[in-house]
């Protein structure tokens, strides 16, 4: 198997820039920020993605309100420590960024073939790295939660949290920790609220991986794939 660990994890987002963007770290003179940017599905609502990007990357224009923008990057995630509690934190990582302009843009939408203009798309290759939780909506649709560890550089791994729908679901209730696999599927944001001990509720938000089509790498490099379902999580 491949070892790059661009090719362990990738994606694809087009977007518009929402809110402004805040300042997050520095390393070596190197600063990053943070910035959100709202991508629509077809169902109506959108996702709003958190995104890092270094400051070699942007110019004093690249980021205002509303600005359409192609990233490509990584799914990432870090370890917070709040209040002596670990939280895991996903972020998207920018390698590349690209302004979109308004002929771009009016091309863009008079294309008619715009459905298969890839806006959201993400490609892991990990490792299963607790078993999966199979679980039935009482509407019973089907829901499996994947947590995959993908490799990076420096001896490094970014644990992402998945979903899967349907018979992707049903497969993953039989996969085992250590299965390698290959997914790909969508970022996806959604609220929840998570009550304290002292009553009070906070609203969040989570982010995860809604899985389109996913395969076990087996050791002798033969690939059990599951059909693509084309269904959206709202």
């Amino acid at each position: 198997m491949d070892t790059n660990y661009l090719e362990n994890n990738y994606l694809t987002l087009v977007g518009k820039v929402t809110g402004e963007k805040k300042f997050s770290h520095e390393i070596y003179g190197e600063r990053f920020y943070i910035f959100n940017l709202e991508i629509p599905r077809l169902s109506g609502v959108s996702d709003i993605i958190p995104i890092t990007i270094s400051e070699r990357l942007i110019t004093e224009d690249t980021l205002n309100e509303g600005q359409k923008l192609l990233v490509k990057g990584q799914f990432r995630s870090y370890n917070s420590y709040e209040s002596e509690k670990n939280r895991l934190i996903l972020t998207v990582f920018a390698k590349d960024v690209k302004v979109i302009s308004e002929e771009e843009q009016s091309e863009e939408e008079n294309e008619i073939t715009k459905k298969d203009i890839v806006t959201n798309e993400v490609v892991l290759i990990g490792y299963i790295c607790k078993k999966p939780i199979y679980r039935q909506t009482p509407f019973g649709r089907e829901i499996a939660d994947i947590l995959l560890a993908v490799n990076r550089a420096y001896n490094k791994s970014d644990y992402i949290p998945c979903i899967a729908w349907g018979r992707n679901a049903r497969f993953c209730q039989n996969l085992e920790v250590g299965s390698q696999i290959k997914l790909v599927g969508r970022v996806q944001s959604r609220t929840y609220e998570k009550k304290h001990e002292d009553g009070t509720v906070e609203t969040r938000v989570a982010y995860e991986v809604s899985v389109g089509s996913l395969e076990v790498i087996e050791e002798n490099d033969n690939e059990n794939s599951v059909e693509t379902e084309n269904q959206e999580a709202v």
